[in-house]
């Protein structure tokens, strides 16, 4: 029998969630028919799987200990290389500014690449923050992600709590992102822009439509004019769904392909940017975050912006271009 003690990052969740990440290798089918046989308790009493663990509780696994350590994640310490750009830091959050071509986390497959989530990580473990020996479940993790030719804020949540409440919030569409881009054409006003999206996941690119169609998804892409000269406009975009390629791909089917962009953009307008900048990806860079709707412990944060510097390469793209 092993008895485990919920701490601050295992509080406040369903208990079966808590299992299924602490017997990481066992089937949902198992941990089920344990919690039916009585094989596991809460506090020495019988439980469902709907039961909230809160800090201070004793869950009871009544199992030997090679089924147990059969069952239990090994936690694979992966040291980063990668010095995360800290824009921002408290207890809480680490906001993160990610340079273009570092994936925000992992590709999966067995071989490791530089990314965010393990520089965070790595960085957490240095300062003493996080000790993975001593985590029952928890990893810090980003709330958000950029695509890899993608620069700006991510958001790392140091605790359990810190992540669920921001995820929340990015769900009720509280946490607003702001990203600035330079397009082709020259917009001439502030416009919300609706359509609807459809993603090929072989190509893995994306399709935009003004008509909804089965597996689409709506859209909601808010373009504010900042600058326009000689063709060229740069323009701040609010998020307000966040879809896969979104910017880029709403952005081309309205006529403004972004600069650099090799999947939806204008070939013979980024060849200009390539020869004359070495630019060669997509000039997109999330560059401000705000915080709303956050609850405890993370209401301090309410109201605030936090903002991401840009890249030499792309300051030197817009004074040429602007001025």
């Amino acid at each position: 029998m092993r008895e485990i003690i919920v701490d601050k990052n295992e509080s406040n969740q369903r208990l079966d969630r808590f299992l299924k990440k602490y017997l990481a290798n066992a089937t949902q089918g198992f941990i089920y028919k344990m919690l039916r046989k009585k094989n596991i308790k809460l506090n020495g009493s019988k439980v469902n799987p709907e039961d909230i663990i809160m800090e201070g509780d004793v869950v009871q696994l009544f199992l030997s200990d090679d089924t147990i350590e059969k069952f239990v994640a090994v936690k694979k310490e992966v040291r980063s290389k990668l010095i995360p750009s800290i824009i921002h830091e408290d207890n809480n959050i680490v906001l993160i500014n990610k340079a273009v071509g570092v994936l925000s986390h992992g590709a999966g497959g067995g071989e490791f690449e530089d990314n965010i989530v393990d520089s965070m990580v790595s960085y957490l473990i240095e300062k003493g923050e996080y000790v993975p020996r001593l985590e029952k479940t928890f990893t810090p993790a980003i709330c958000n992600r950029l695509d890899r030719n993608t620069s700006g804020i991510i958001i790392g949540a140091k605790n359990y709590q810190s992540l669920k409440t921001i995820n929340a919030a990015i769900k009720e569409k509280s946490v607003r992102k702001f990203y600035k881009t330079i397009v082709k054409g020259t917009v001439k006003k502030d416009f919300m822009a609706e359509a609807y999206l459809s993603k090929d996941e072989e190509r893995n690119i994306v399709d935009i439509s003004k008509e909804d169609s089965e597996g689409s998804k709506r859209i909601e892409t808010f373009i504010r004019v900042l600058k326009t000269k000689n063709g060229y406009s740069m323009v701040e975009i609010e998020l307000i769904t966040g879809r896969t390629h979104q910017i880029r791909s709403h952005l081309a089917s309205l006529g403004y392909p972004v600069i650099g962009d090799r999947k939806y953009g204008d070939n013979s307008v980024n060849k200009i940017f390539n020869i004359e900048y070495k630019l060669d990806n997509q000039w997109l860079h999330g560059y401000k975050i705000e915080f709303n709707g956050l609850v405890q412990p993370l209401e301090y944060l309410n109201g605030k912006p936090y903002e991401a510097s840009m890249s030499d390469k792309y300051l030197r793209i817009e004074k040429d271009l602007f001025g």
